[in-house]
């Protein structure tokens, strides 16, 4: 049973990629994320060297909401920074066995290696094509469940897609002649989750809804006409992309859970009413 302010690593790989998540911090020194450069998936890297009670004082002002402190294995290092966060009036556990338990139970990882454009504050920033429909939708929603929780998403003309890219310091995507779109049959959202290393089956099984709905395929899966029918709604629904965005964050949602979890549950008409008299 976990430690008082401690989360056990099954505990929380059950929030990973719902929006109950946490927010997790990886203060892993240098010498280890070298060795082992994965990250929890969604976690964020802090600087080893940003680690003060100064820092943790400034950082306590960009967190909101719960927060999960990893470190090594889970010992002072995490535990005193969890404490700290704390003191500021957050909410913080740390991790039970850290890293190199959640790693050892075969969890979920993310490889940042590709991601490389970064604003000021650490967030990934992506650019794409305006008005869309599912590709464009379904990569938000997986890289801020499984990678980067901050990161942000702009939407433009298709013609300055790339002009804004090197303007503003964004990585395009879903679009042609770019590295993150399209390989073969697959779609935007297969490039993410191979590149990233989302080895999750409940992915695996969405990729393939995603990918019959973005690409006309819809006989790969019976669900694939019913995410191309409910992504088209919401973009006639929306005429602000960003908007679009976050509705689609609560059908992305509703479609992961399925997948992880309701594939097996069967639903059908009953009468609790009792019989007539």
């Amino acid at each position: 049973m976990p430690a008082p302010d401690a989360i056990a690593c099954d505990q929380l790989a059950k929030l990973v990629g719902t929006p109950r998540a946490p927010m997790i911090l990886d203060i892993r020194p240098a010498a280890s994320r070298a060795s082992d450069p994965r990250l929890i998936a969604s976690a964020r890297p802090l600087p080893e060297n940003s680690l003060s009670v100064a820092d943790i004082r400034t950082l306590s002002a960009d967190l909101s909401g719960p927060v999960v402190v990893a470190c090594d294995a889970g010992h002072g290092r995490s535990q005193g920074h969890a404490a700290l966060l704390r003191h500021q009036g957050l909410r913080a556990e740390y991790l039970e066995g850290g890293h190199a338990a959640w790693v050892q139970a075969g969890l979920p990882t993310c490889n940042p290696a590709p991601i490389t454009r970064l604003d000021a504050s650490g967030r990934s920033v992506w650019v794409t094509r305006s008005r869309p429909k599912i590709d464009r939708i379904a990569c938000p929603w997986l890289i801020r469940r499984f990678v980067d929780p901050r990161a942000v998403f702009l939407y433009v003309l298709p013609s300055e897609v790339a002009s804004v890219a090197d303007l503003v310091g964004a990585m395009p995507y879903d679009i042609g002649e770019v590295f993150w779109s399209h390989r073969g049959e697959k779609c935007t959202f297969d490039t993410m989750i191979r590149e990233f290393g989302l080895r999750i089956p409940a992915l695996d099984r969405l990729a393939m809804i995603v990918r019959g709905a973005d690409t006309d395929r819809l006989d790969l899966a019976p669900e694939c006409a019913g995410l191309l029918a409910a992504s088209l709604g919401l973009s006639r629904m929306h005429s602000d992309d960003l908007a679009q965005l976050e509705a689609g964050m609560g059908l992305y949602d509703a479609f992961y859970r399925w997948c992880r979890d309701a594939t097996g549950e069967r639903h059908n008409w009953e009468n609790h009413a009792g019989p007539a008299r």
